[in-house]
């Protein structure tokens, strides 16, 4: 039975909010502002699950996507609402994040970082289903289900990668293997493509042949992880080209393996790379950290402008990523790297650091809480915050505002991962009297 209902809003996960006889529904593809009939499909004791069957007045943000999957593939939420749009919203969403969850307010909206919405994901993981009688399907789940769409194109991917999608169906379909591969991650970089097949187990010399072939056809480069990380090689490693990218205003150029952590959407990342270090304002002699750094993103730009900085992050391997990057860099004497725990022990890691004139911090989902609690009067005198949760960024705001005696001088957005609700930010915290450095001076 479908009911009409008025959207009040959209959610974290771009639904649309609607209030059913005061019970709040969450409504996929429905937009604020417009007049729906919707067909609820799951019903909870707080909330109810509902589609939008038909749009009865619908917003002027409202486009038609350009995708054939959109509606059934659930690697997009938004493509129906203007980019423009989506950015305002995610932008707002930061806002009442930070107001609600944290009791703090930007004295500054920073201007959102746009990139292009199209083509962008340089970092993918395609589900691989194998249906008797089909072949292989490659691609992503479909919404609500763990099934895999049947899809021939994504808007998403580049062009180069987005035309493998048909290629890799037959290719997994003629492999023997075929039912013991269970997703294909995608790794892109700025000369050279790899793909890592997950193997549940070791393929034959059928199957090698048949991914060696299509390596060579194709022009990318393809790896095998039979288990943890630790375990991903390369098909054929005498023909393996370097996966990098480059920061060209930092006159930077990263090299990474084709699991670690890179941000999906390289241009705008070169944007927050250098709206964050325009933000630390880092100064020659100053003494930097750049926590949760990964393989050197923003640890070697900061350099780059003459600190020292010391990059810390959990993943040894990691580590000695960031290590060979300030090497090939010239960077190694302003650059050095620490394996730690941030999450176990951050009182000890941040008295290992010592004084500090300014520090970034880049953490996962979960964010920061126990290290920015562990901060006390060390503290450095600006803070860059890069986060990729609203919420926990607002938590741990109100932390250094309440608790650290921070202001939140400037906050914004960007736009990382267009067609989706995932909220990308970074902010800068500022606090009130003289850093460490400047008072042993």
């Amino acid at each position: 039975m479908s009911v009409a209902v008025h959207i009040e809003s959209l959610d974290q996960e771009g639904r649309g909010v609607a209030r059913v006889d005061g019970k709040v529904t969450f409504v996929d593809g429905a937009l604020p502002g417009e007049s729906v009939e919707i067909r609820t499909w799951r019903r909870k004791r707080s909330f109810d699950l509902a589609g939008a069957t038909r749009i009865l007045h619908a917003s002027s943000q409202r486009v038609a996507p350009p995708c054939p999957h959109f509606e059934r593939c659930g690697g997009c939420s938004l493509q129906h609402l203007d980019e423009r749009a989506q950015v305002a919203i995610k932008q707002r969403t930061l806002e009442d994040n930070l107001a609600r969850l944290g009791g703090v307010r930007a004295e500054e909206i920073l201007p959102p970082i746009h990139g292009p919405a199209w083509g962008y994901r340089l970092r993918a993981r395609l589900a691989v289903r194998h249906v008797a009688g089909k072949g292989a399907l490659v691609g992503f789940h479909e919404r609500r289900t763990h099934h895999v769409l049947e899809m021939e194109s994504c808007a998403v991917l580049p062009a180069r990668i987005s035309g493998l999608i048909v290629p890799l169906r037959d290719l997994l379909g003629a492999m023997q293997l075929a039912a013991r591969i269970p997703q294909i991650e995608v790794a892109a970089g700025d000369a050279a493509d790899a793909l890592v097949l997950r193997v549940l187990d070791p393929p034959g010399e059928h199957d090698l042949a048949l991914l060696r072939a299509f390596a060579e056809r194709h022009a990318v480069d393809i790896y095998l992880q039979p288990a943890g990380p630790d375990s991903v090689y390369p098909v054929q490693p005498e023909r393996l080209r370097p996966l990098f990218y480059r920061l060209p205003d930092f006159d930077l150029t990263l090299h990474f393996q084709p699991i670690d952590f890179t941000q999906v959407n390289r241009a705008v990342n070169e944007v927050l790379v250098r709206r964050a270090v325009d933000l630390l304002d880092p100064r020659p002699g100053q003494r930097l950290a750049d926590l949760f750094c990964g393989l050197g993103n923003f640890t070697l730009a900061l350099a780059r402008r003459g600190a020292q900085v010391l990059g810390v992050e959990g993943s040894v391997e990691l580590v000695v990523r960031a290590e060979e990057n300030a090497r090939r860099n010239a960077l190694a004497q302003r650059a050095q790297f620490l394996a730690a725990d941030l999450f176990e022990a951050p009182q000890r890691v941040l008295a290992e650091l010592g004084p500090l004139d300014g520090m970034l911090v880049d953490p996962p989902r979960h964010g920061a809480h126990g290290l920015v609690q562990a901060l006390g009067e060390g503290a450095p005198r600006r803070l860059v915050y890069v986060s990729c949760n609203p919420a926990t960024l607002a938590r741990d705001a109100g932390v250094l505002v309440r608790d650290n005696g921070y202001r939140l001088r400037a906050a914004g957005v960007m736009n990382m991962f267009p067609h989706t609700s995932h909220v990308e930010s970074v902010a800068l915290f500022e606090r009130l009297g003289s850093s460490p450095m400047e008072k042993t001076a």
